[in-house]
Order: C-alpha cells, then sequence, then structure tokens
C-alpha cells in the first residue's frame, strides 16, 4: 500500500473526506478505490492524471509511488502530461525504431546501472529515454559516456526500458557471432557462393533458434527495417521482440537460413516455402519456413513443429470435464460429423490431433487429408493434398472413400464440394472429423447451409460441434489475486457465482515479467441432439437454436472461460480478450 500516495488522494484533492472514507471502506486494493472515485464522478480522470503529474513535477511523489498503484490506462497518460511539464518528449519505445548501432558502443551493464537507453543520435545531439527526468546523476552518467555531442532526454516508461536493456543483454551475448559474421563478410566467406564455409552464421542461427525454443516460442519472424533486422518469437499466441541487429547481418543470415530449407537464395522476388530438422539441446526438432518480399527485403518466418506439444491428450488440454464428456461421448458416435471451429490459431488441429490419438486402433482404419501434414501420428494414414496436380481436398475424400475408412479427417473444409463429399460420407456410414472457421459454435450450422448444405442433409449428418479459442495461462511463480474493474464487472456479472476470485500475474523472471507461462484452450460444445436435428431441419434462427441447447445444459465460450478465470488458471482480461467478437 502505497501511503504516500492515498494521503495525496484523500488529502491534497480537496474532495470530500467523509465519501472517501466510505468507498476506501469498500476498496480492498488503492486501484479500486481509483476506479470507484472515477466512476462515482468524486473527480475526473483527466483532473486525476494533471494533479499526480504536477506532484511528480514538484517533486512531491516519485514514478515509484505511483506505478505499481494506479491503474494501467491512467499510468501511460500521466507520463505524457508529466513530460510535458517537465518540457521533453514522451515516447513509446515499442513504436520507436532504436539504432542498435549506437546501443552497441556502450556496455549494457552501464546502462543497467543508470536506467537509459540511447535511442538516436543526429547531427547535433544523442537522444537518451530515461525513466525519471529528475534523477541528475544519471544525466550526468550519460553525457560521459558520450562526451561529443550533448545529450537530449526524453521520458520512457520503466517497463519498456528494462525490457529493451535486457534484449540488449540478450544481443551482447552473441556479439562474438556477429564480429565473425563481418570479418567472413569481409573475406568473401558468407556471401552466397561460400556460405557453407561460414560457421559463424550457423552459430548465430543455432541461438536463435534455441533462443525460440527456451521460451516456449511457436514461431519466429526474422524481418529486415531500413536500418536493423529485427528477431521476433510468438510466445503463447503474442509476438515479443527478442534480438536487434545490425542491417548488414540480414543478408547472410537470410540466405543461409533458405539453403538449410533447399530454397533458392537467388530467388528474392516471388515467396518460398521449405522446411529443415535441426538438433536443438540433443532434441531433434522440425521447422517448416516461408519467405515473402517486402519492402525492406524478404520476411522470413518458422514454424517449430514439435511432435510433443501436437500429442497433447485431450483432457490435457485444458476441456473442462462438463465440456470433455459431451465431447467424448459424441466421438463414440459410430458415425456422422464433428466439427471443430474457430479462428486460426486457436488449437483445433491440436484438438483433432487429440481426438485421433483418443479414436486410433488396429480394429479401425483411420485415414486423414491435411494441408500440409505436420505430424505423423502410428496407426493413421495421413494424406496431403496437393493443388498443382487437382489433388484438392475434394479430390482426396473421394479417394479415401475408396479405401474402406472407419474414420475421416479432413484437415479444412474450404468449399461446398468439399463439405458436400464430407455429409455423404457422414450419412454412409463413416466418423467425420473437421475444421471450419467460424466464430462460436451455433453460427456453423448456418456456414454449411450458406456453402449450398441443404437444411435437412445437415441436421441428418451432424454429431456435435466444438468452437474453442486458446487463453494464455497464468504464471503459477508470480500469481496474486486482484479486483475486477467496474465496466468487466457489469459486462459479465449475470455469469458470476456468488462467491468468486479473479487472479493475475504480477510479472517475473520465469515469465519474462509477461504474467502468463503456457496457454489451453476454453470452449463450447453442441451436442446435436432430435430436437436440435429437427431446429435445423425447420431452418430455425440461430436465437432460438441457442435457448433450446442452453435449457440442454449448453455452457458458452464466455462461461467457460469465466469459470476458467475464477479457478485462477486464466485472467478474466484473457478470457475477454480472446471471446469478444
Amino acid at each position: 500500500m502505497n501511503e504516500r500516495l492515498l494521503r495525496f488522494l484523500v488529502n491534497d484533492l480537496n474532495l470530500d473526506v467523509k465519501q472517501l472514507q466510505e468507498i476506501w471502506k469498500q476498496s480492498s486494493s488503492l486501484k479500486k478505490f481509483i476506479y470507484q472515485i472515477i466512476n462515482q464522478n468524486i473527480i475526473s480522470s483527466d483532473k486525476l492524471v494533471s494533479e499526480i503529474a504536477r506532484k511528480l513535477r514538484e517533486g512531491r511523489l516519485t514514478l515509484e509511488d505511483i506505478e505499481d498503484s494506479i491503474p494501467a490506462e491512467l499510468y501511460e497518460k500521466v507520463l505524457k502530461q508529466y513530460a510535458r511539464l517537465s518540457g521533453i518528449e514522451f515516447i513509446d519505445l515499442d513504436t520507436y525504431g532504436i539504432d542498435v548501432k549506437l546501443t552497441s558502443k556502450v556496455s549494457s551493464s552501464q546502462l543497467k546501472k543508470i536506467k537509459a537507453i540511447p535511442i538516436k543520435e543526429t547531427d547535433l545531439s544523442i537522444l537518451v529515454a530515461v525513466s525519471d527526468p529528475l534523477d541528475i546523476g544519471a544525466q550526468d552518467a550519460i553525457q560521459r559516456l558520450f562526451p561529443r555531442k550533448p545529450v537530449k532526454i526524453v521520458l520512457a516508461s520503466k517497463n519498456q526500458i528494462e525490457t529493451y536493456l535486457n534484449k540488449l543483454e540478450l544481443n551482447e551475448n552473441i556479439k562474438e557471432y556477429i564480429n565473425e559474421i563481418r570479418k567472413d563478410l569481409q573475406h568473401g566467406v558468407g556471401d552466397k557462393d561460400n556460405l557453407e564455409e561460414s560457421s559463424a552464421i550457423l552459430k548465430l542461427i543455432e541461438a536463435i533458434l534455441k533462443t525460440a525454443i527456451l521460451s516456449r516460442a511457436s514461431d519466429i519472424h526474422i524481418e529486415p527495417t531500413e536500418t536493423n533486422c529485427v528477431v521476433r518469437n510468438r510466445i503463447d499466441g503474442i509476438l515479443t521482440e527478442k534480438f536487434i541487429f545490425d542491417r548488414d547481418i540480414y543478408a547472410p543470415l537470410a540466405s543461409r537460413l533458405k539453403l538449410l530449407a533447399n530454397l533458392d537464395i537467388a530467388e528474392k522476388r516471388k515467396p518460398q516455402d521449405g522446411r529443415f530438422s535441426e538438433t536443438i539441446m540433443g532434441k531433434e526438432y522440425d521447422f517448416r519456413i516461408s519467405t515473402l518480399p517486402i519492402v525492406y527485403g524478404e520476411s522470413i518466418v518458422m514454424r517449430i513443429l514439435d511432435k510433443s506439444k501436437a500429442m497433447i491428450p485431450l483432457e490435457e488440454a485444458g476441456m473442462s470435464k462438463h465440456n470433455f464428456e459431451i465431447f467424448t461421448k459424441a466421438l463414440r458416435t459410430p458415425y456422422g460429423i464433428i466439427l471443430v471451429t474457430g479462428p486460426t490459431g486457436s488449437g483445433k488441429s491440436t484438438t483433432l490431433y487429440g481426438a485421433l490419438n483418443m479414436l486410433r486402433s488396429v480394429e479401425k482404419k483411420i485415414i486423414t487429408v491435411e494441408d500440409p501434414v505436420e505430424y505423423q501420428i502410428n496407426l493413421v494414414q495421413q494424406a496431403q493434398v496437393n493443388p498443382k496436380i487437382g489433388f484438392t481436398f475434394a479430390a482426396a475424400l473421394r479417394s479415401i472413400l475408396r479405401q474402406d475408412p472407419d474414420i475421416i479427417m479432413v484437415g479444412e473444409i474450404r468449399d461446398e464440394e468439399t463439405i458436400r463429399i464430407a455429409v455423404q460420407a457422414a450419412l454412409t456410414g463413416h466418423l467425420v472429423l473437421s475444421t471450419l472457421h467460424t466464430n462460436d459454435a451455433i453460427s456453423a450450422i448456418n456456414r454449411m447451409i450458406d456453402m449450398g448444405i441443404e437444411p435437412y442433409l445437415v441436421s441428418g449428418a451432424l454429431i456435435a460441434i466444438e468452437a474453442q479459442r486458446l487463453v494464455r495461462k497464468i504464471c503459477p511463480h508470480c500469481k496474486i489475486e486482484t479486483e475486477l474493474e467496474p465496466e468487466i464487472y457489469k459486462e459479465i456479472k449475470e455469469y458470476l457465482p456468488q462467491e468468486y476470485r479473479f487472479f493475475k500475474g504480477k510479472g517475473c523472471k520465469h515469465c519474462e515479467f509477461s504474467g502468463y507461462s503456457g496457454r489451453e484452450m476454453i470452449c463450447e460444445v453442441l451436442k446435436v441432439d432430435d430436437d436440435i436435428q429437427r431446429m435445423i431441419a425447420r431452418e430455425e434462427p440461430k436465437e432460438k437454436i441457442q435457448e433450446v441447447a442452453i435449457q440442454k445444459g449448453f455452457r458458452s465460450m464466455l462461461q467457460d472461460g469465466i469459470f476458467k478465470a475464477i479457478e485462477g488458471s486464466t485472467t478474466i482480461d484473457e478470457v475477454l480478450r480472446v471471446t469478444r467478437l
């Protein structure tokens, strides 16, 4: 509890003290107290921001007093106002291109000591971001590091400065590889004819791959900009910047990666796709690589394929007991269609692989048609589509039906022809599993009808529809209890039980200060029983089908997510982020 900030709120703002005391009794934290006094119109958020900024400028409050005690959206506004009062600029480092050549002139340990980061050099000065413009000692120390030009101070948030200093430290650890690559380039090793000889570039690639795997990344993005080469990793569905290299490192890095994947290194005008395998920390990983020509070169994206992640049993993927029972009961049905729906990157393939894992046995013939086949599964025959030779999903499905299968998995239903064959297969005694891109389970019914399938066929073929999203899990090492914001409470109060608690991750070294570690699904499962079949055949509206489904125990994705947040596995912010459409 920050007493100095609380005293300022109660004593310095000329507000009704009795009213504030009443609100304080009902508030379990300073943040909740601030939300309440704004929501009850005791003070406007703009007035509060300008008063806090003024006190910071006068030195009567410090940035430490406010950084964890006021809501995040107000904190940034306070920083901007504080910068204006101090006569300096406020900069968002995430949207500002930092000059890596400039930062590499000073060691990251020196910059960490003074909590500052040089970001740009002009003809007249060096632009340096600091988190506290009143720290004169730090400013003197920065000036000593850059004695030839005057230093110009700008304000940035402390968290952003710390994040970028950590990235620079990581870059320093691979500086020797960068220097070796430069030497190779100077001696002609590392150009496209001599890439095989450059071991430094291979060490750099290994460092990039190892860093991504250690941080549980699913994809690695290598992007050239006007001045730098940026490496970003997608961790738990969110992109985070890992390395920033000088621009000259990009060309040998891109060429070496293309060589690894057997791509044409001379072709830079057309997109290319390939794959390669690499042993990292004693374990073999597959990498699927895609290149795309952009203004400053080629954007390179590598998908990390880890078989152990794909073969997660359904019960461990995060499906609630209620939904798991409905879904597995549907999987035991001998014929019909089961659809898994959701946007790209919502874990649909993992759910389908989990279902196949549960169904596979010596007694059953299971055939899949995928684009592409990412993971091989024992006892499952897997076919990969190839549109160039006319082997499309529809053509593959027709051939599969002549192979006497019991269970068919279609990677994705993209057109009427594919869905019509899938429906016919379901109606003639096969269990068909497939995916559709819809926002929720009930919307899949309308999508099938819109694609040209007659409602009576849809009603006869469908067994169940599962819709899902992936939410980030709270880091167990820094999990703390938190309060609901008033606006969010109003939005979800009808779903809340009488007693509830919510949690969040404070941020620690285990989760790279994100507060999250890993992901799991939230989902909804619509069981298509006799009543719902009749409604589909009669083309009843979506709302009526939903009404009947809820009476029969259907639980929406939002409800499923709220239960997960109350259990403490994710945050309510995450649930709303993925379910708000």
